[in-house]
C-alpha cells in the first residue's frame, strides 16, 4: 500500500509547491517593478486662460491605477488624458482632483480620501476601486457593502455627475500563470457585476473596460509597464479614450 501512497504524497508537495511559487512569484514581480506614482501634486489647473470658459472641477477617485503607476508622467495617467480630452472638445478649464492610493482598497478609500473628494464639491468624478480588495481577499459582500457606502455618500453628499468604471483585468501572460489567471479574471468579472448592480440601484453610469480589454491585457505587450501588472502609457490610452467615449456631453 505504501508503494501508492508516496507517489501521491509527491505529486500533492508538488502541486502545492506550484501553487506557492506562482503567488510568490506574482507579487515579487510588482515589487521588483519598483514603480512609484507619479502623481504628486493632487491638484491640477488645466485649459485655456478664458475667462468666460466653464470651470468643471473633476475628481478622480481609486488607487494605483488611478494614481498613474505604471508611467514617468502624471500627465499620462487617464484622469489626466480624459480631463485633456474634455479641454480639447469643449474649450473648458478643469481642476483635476486625484484622490487615489496605491494599494488602497474601498474602506481605504471611505477612510481616508473620500471625505476630501466630497470636500471640494466636485462636477465630475471617476471612481476605479476594487483591484486590491480581490488581491487582498476581501469577501464579495463586504467589496459591496464599501462600495454601497462609497456611492451613499458621494451621491447624497455632492451633485457630481459619477462615473463607475470597471474593473480591469490585468496581469499579463507572463505574470498570471494557471490558475491565478483564471481566479484573478473570475474575481474581476464577479466583483464587476456588483459594480454594475449598484450603478443601476443609484442610476449612475457603468464604463466597462474590462470587455474591450480583456483579450489585450491577458498578453504581453507594450500596454503593460515593467512589472507586467500595471499598464503603460499605451495601455492607460486604452482606457482613457473608453472612459472620455462614454462620459454624458
Amino acid at each position: 500500500m505504501r508503494k501508492f501512497i508516496w507517489p501521491i504524497v509527491i505529486v500533492l508537495l508538488a502541486i502545492g509547491l506550484y501553487f506557492y511559487i506562482a503567488h510568490w512569484y506574482i507579487y515579487y514581480k510588482i515589487g521588483q517593478g519598483n514603480l512609484i506614482a507619479p502623481d504628486i501634486e493632487r491638484t491640477y489647473f488645466m485649459g485655456h486662460e478664458n475667462q468666460t470658459a466653464k470651470n468643471l472641477i473633476y475628481v478622480a477617485l481609486g488607487d494605483s491605477l488611478t494614481s498613474g503607476v505604471g508611467v514617468d508622467d502624471y500627465q499620462e495617467s487617464f484622469p489626466a488624458l480624459i480631463a485633456q480630452k474634455i479641454i480639447s472638445a469643449d474649450k473648458s478649464q478643469i481642476t483635476l482632483k486625484d484622490f487615489s492610493y496605491p494599494g488602497y482598497k474601498t474602506n481605504d478609500l471611505i477612510n481616508n480620501l473620500l471625505p476630501q473628494a466630497i470636500a471640494v464639491q466636485p462636477d465630475i468624478v471617476t471612481l476605479l476601486i476594487g483591484v486590491n480588495d480581490i488581491h487582498n481577499q476581501v469577501s464579495a459582500g463586504d467589496f459591496e457593502n464599501n462600495y454601497r457606502t462609497i456611492l451613499n455618500r458621494l451621491t447624497k453628499e455632492t451633485k457630481a455627475k459619477i462615473y463607475l468604471v470597471s474593473l480591469p483585468f490585468i496581469g499579463s501572460e507572463s505574470l498570471l500563470y494557471p490558475p491565478y489567471n483564471v481566479y484573478f479574471d473570475h474575481e474581476t468579472v464577479r466583483f464587476n457585476e456588483i459594480i454594475k448592480q449598484l450603478a443601476g440601484d443609484y442610476q449612475l453610469k457603468y464604463i466597462d473596460i474590462y470587455t474591450p480589454t480583456v483579450s489585450t491585457f491577458k498578453k504581453d505587450g507594450a500596454h503593460y509597464s515593467r512589472d507586467l501588472f500595471h499598464p503603460s502609457a499605451e495601455g492607460y490610452r486604452l482606457w482613457a479614450q473608453i472612459i472620455y467615449d462614454h462620459l454624458d456631453r
